[in-house]
Order: structure tokens, then C-alpha cells, then sequence
């Protein structure tokens, strides 16, 4: 009983303290001072990464702050399996990461403020229905680029390549190497064949979205 009790204490501090880093204020001028570490990979167009294979490093200007920042603490607690985002992420404290996702979120939006439109263009009749068993827009957004909670990813114009290698890394949710441990995309993703999962990435990278890649030099 005292070592069940011990387990779910545990639990609960491990939940608040992770809700106390969520709630921190980020300082966008902060995360600018201390960003050099991100612009060697996601400041330059057409940068490919080669782990677990090789694609497109991920957009990360015009991401939502609290995605953003809930990836990087994931990658800190292993729940995201990649070396080099886990060693750059263990270097970071938890207002660190505040910091570096409210200037992300800002970055290359005029003003800061989203401009992807309302609508956007309709998927095949076989994606549509890939899209629908999934019910992705339910948490995304119809546009793709609103999901009902600033924690869940913007999709709409995210390099296809990056999202097929982590749409797959929610079906090696076990494997202590590569994947990502997220139970709720992971039930998604593995209703899908490959095939299927690349053509949901097609057709999310093909439409207009907030997220770019603006170059960023480290001498400034």
C-alpha cells in the first residue's frame, strides 16, 4: 500500500511540476539570445537531418509556443527518441524553453499573427478518407494550422518528409531507440499502412501555412 501510495504521489508531482513548465511566460527577445543552437539546423532552407532516416528538418517558425515547448520537454524526458534533439534539449532549462518557443512562434509572422487562410484546398477523395478515419481536424483544425489546444502541432505546410518519418515514429511507440511514446497519435498512426500515412503527409505539406524556414545567420 505505502509503495502504491509512493507511485501515485510521484505521478502527481511529475504532473504538476510539467504543468508549472507549460505555464511559464516566455521572453521572445530571451529566446533570441539563446537560439544559436537551433539556427544551425532549422534556420537553413532545405536542411535534411539523417536520423532515423533521411528528411527535412521540421519548420519551426509560426509554430504554436506550447507545441514548441511540450516537444522540446518530450524530447528532454526521452519520450521522443533522437539523440542530437535530446542532447540540445537536456541543455535547456524549463524558461529556456519558454523563452525559445515564444520566439519561435513569432518568428517570420507579420506582427506575430497568424496568416494561414480559413480554408484550404479539398484532398482527394482517398485522402479525405484517410483524414477522416483519423478525424485529424477534430484536434488540428479544418485549416490544419488551428488545433483546439496551442500544445498540438500546426500541420498545414510542414516539410511532407517530416511529417511521414514522425507519423511512422508513432507506430515504434515501444522501441527504446527510435519513435515517439504519444499513446492517443500512436493509436492513430497504426490504423495506416505506410502508403497511407505518406499520402496524409502529401497532402498536409502541399497546403498554405504559418510555419517557414527563415535563414538566420549565427554571427548578428
Amino acid at each position: 500500500m505505502t509503495k502504491l501510495f509512493s507511485m501515485i504521489f510521484a505521478a502527481f508531482v511529475s504532473l504538476g511540476t510539467q504543468a508549472m513548465a507549460q505555464d511559464l511566460k516566455g521572453d521572445a527577445k530571451a529566446g533570441e539570445g539563446i537560439n544559436a543552437m537551433c539556427i544551425g539546423c532549422h534556420g537553413i532552407k532545405g536542411y535534411q537531418a539523417s536520423f532515423p532516416e533521411v528528411y527535412r528538418v521540421p519548420m519551426i517558425s509560426g509554430q504554436s509556443a506550447k507545441y514548441i515547448a511540450a516537444s522540446l520537454n518530450a524530447y528532454k524526458k526521452g519520450e521522443r527518441k533522437h539523440p542530437t534533439m535530446r542532447g540540445v534539449s537536456e541543455t535547456l532549462t524549463d524558461q529556456n524553453i519558454a523563452d525559445l518557443a515564444a520566439y519561435y512562434s513569432e518568428h517570420g509572422l507579420p506582427g506575430g499573427k497568424s496568416v494561414a487562410p480559413k480554408e484550404v484546398k479539398a484532398p482527394s477523395a482517398q485522402v479525405a478518407a484517410l483524414l477522416n478515419k483519423a478525424n485529424c481536424a477534430s484536434c488540428h483544425g479544418a485549416n490544419y494550422s488551428t488545433p483546439i489546444d496551442p500544445s498540438y502541432p500546426k500541420l498545414a505546410g510542414q516539410h511532407a518528409d517530416y511529417l511521414f518519418v514522425t507519423l511512422k515514429g508513432y507506430k515504434n511507440d515501444a522501441n527504446q531507440v527510435v519513435g515517439r511514446n504519444n499513446a492517443i497519435m500512436a493509436g492513430f498512426a497504426k490504423q495506416f499502412t505506410n502508403a497511407e500515412l505518406k499520402q496524409i503527409a502529401n497532402y498536409l505539406g502541399s497546403l498554405d501555412g504559418d510555419m517557414k524556414v527563415v535563414p538566420q545567420s549565427r554571427f548578428r
